[in-house]
Formats: C-alpha cells, sequence, structure tokens
C-alpha cells in the first residue's frame, strides 16, 4: 500500500467552499483511477506548532506503486491539481511512503 501524503500552505482568502470541492474532486478520482482506496484530509491542529505554514493536508490511500504510478500523470488528476489545488495554495510538499 502506498500513503501519498500532500501538505498545503493556503492563500489566505481561501474558502472552505474551495477546500470542499478540491476534497470532492479527489473522492471522484476514486471512480475514475483504479487502485485508489481512500481519500481523507483536514486542517492541521496540532499543538506543537511544527507546521512549518502548511495549514491542510490530504492523504490518498493507493493499493500499491503501479495504481499511485497511474494517478500521477493521470488527465483527471493533473486537471484537478491544475484547476482546484494550484489556485488555493502558495506550496505544496508531498510525501510518498509504502506501508
Amino acid at each position: 500500500m502506498i500513503e501519498h501524503i500532500v501538505l498545503l500552505k493556503l492563500k489566505k482568502d481561501t474558502t472552505k467552499d474551495q477546500i470542499n470541492d478540491m476534497m470532492d474532486g479527489l473522492e471522484k478520482l476514486k471512480s475514475i483511477i483504479p487502485g485508489i482506496l481512500q481519500v481523507s484530509g483536514g486542517y492541521n491542529n496540532s499543538p506543537e506548532n511544527k507546521n512549518s505554514g502548511f495549514d491542510f493536508a490530504f492523504i490518498v490511500r493507493f493499493k500499491d506503486t503501479a495504481s499511485r504510478d497511474i494517478y500521477v500523470p493521470h488527465p483527471g488528476h493533473q486537471k484537478l491539481a491544475q484547476n482546484l489545488v494550484r489556485p488555493i495554495v502558495e506550496d505544496v510538499l508531498v510525501f510518498d511512503y509504502e506501508n
């Protein structure tokens, strides 16, 4: 299984509706890209204050590396990134690991 963790530094004017649209878009990718097992996300609420300005994260759980490798260049993922992620973020950090 592959855990695909994406941390976002949101622009100050990002709305909850924009976040909901992004998360809905990620959920919809489950029906068009094989191997996506689960999508989750949320705002940082750690009391440690070690988030380096990243205030939202989402995780896409994949069946295997091959599934993740289909997702990354997939037109559905690219469209979501272009239309729903990039307009609302200042910075992005992506970290994947095998579980």
